[in-house]
């Protein structure tokens, strides 16, 4: 197992029990103490973990942000579904953005192939999926380029959204909660979501169900900002409740299969 693989195990280990030890460590990995330790010390100097004596435990905060590698190995199913569904809800003809993060990057897998669409995006990684594409208008914001995560960011990130006017957004978030809304680990993320939002017509949360009762770090926009929700298992009775009041219309893959799209549909 290669080390960013056992990384994104012992990330997960750590946020599902709160620590864990070199020892259970070695023994379910079949590497050496000595490797999990290296593997630890690496993963305390980006501030993942907090070593203690035999072991670690979480340094996580409301700003802590797996890296994009991480991020990538978790609940990956969960986002090829919401990606596949997604997908489903983009019309020929439609002006579209596509937010940066992992699901989000599943979801430019999906219109690849598609035809007559506009698409902006501040990811680098959703660029490079669609930029061969020749029939899909392809429309990067610029701005300052993040390190390790490939998006745009900065004030030409946010100001190129302020001339923008799409149909949808498809957005990617840290976190959503009943009360608090839609949030981010990071806050130039956040800043350039906000944009994204006051830009689109319509706005659609990409979000697997790790992600809700939560709040991170900076606040994106409330929850009534949101039109649709593509999630892979059922809200929670407070996410639920807080839906119906906004007139937001959830869409869950593990209940539906995903539906044809019609190229030439128009919006009324």
């Amino acid at each position: 197992m290669a080390s960013e693989q056992r990384s994104a195990v012992i990330l997960k280990e750590i946020e599902t029990r709160g620590s864990v030890s070199v020892a259970e460590l070695s023994t379910r990995l079949g590497v050496s103490e000595m490797t999990i330790r290296r593997d630890l010390v690496e993963l305390e100097k980006a501030g993942f973990v907090r070593r203690v004596h035999g072991g670690a435990v979480s340094s996580r905060g409301r700003s802590y942000e797996p890296s994009l590698v991480v991020r990538s190995n978790e609940n990956r199913a969960a986002k090829e579904a919401i990606g596949q569904r997604a997908a489903s809800l983009v019309a020929g003809g439609d002006s579209i953005a596509i937010d940066s993060g992992t699901t989000a990057l599943e979801l430019a897998r999906n219109l690849v192939g598609r035809h007559n669409l506009t698409v902006v995006t501040p990811s680098l990684l959703v660029a490079d999926v669609l930029s061969g594409q020749r029939d899909i208008k392809l429309v990067l914001t610029g701005g300052i380029v993040r390190s390790g995560e490939g998006s745009l960011v900065g004030d030409l990130a946010q100001q190129a959204w302020q001339g923008l006017f799409v149909d949808r957004l498809f957005l990617g978030v840290g976190a959503v909660d009943a009360e608090t809304g839609l949030s981010e680990y990071n806050w130039d993320d956040a800043l350039v979501k906000r944009a994204m939002i006051h830009s689109a017509k319509e706005v659609i949360v990409l979000a697997d169900a790790s992600k809700f009762g939560r709040v991170a770090f900076a606040k994106i926009d409330a929850l009534s900002a949101v039109h649709q929700i593509v999630t892979d298992q059922a809200l929670t009775s407070s996410l639920a409740d807080a839906c119906i009041k906004h007139g937001i219309v959830v869409h869950v893959t593990e209940n539906e299969e995903p539906e044809g799209y019609d190229q030439n549909h128009e919006e009324d």
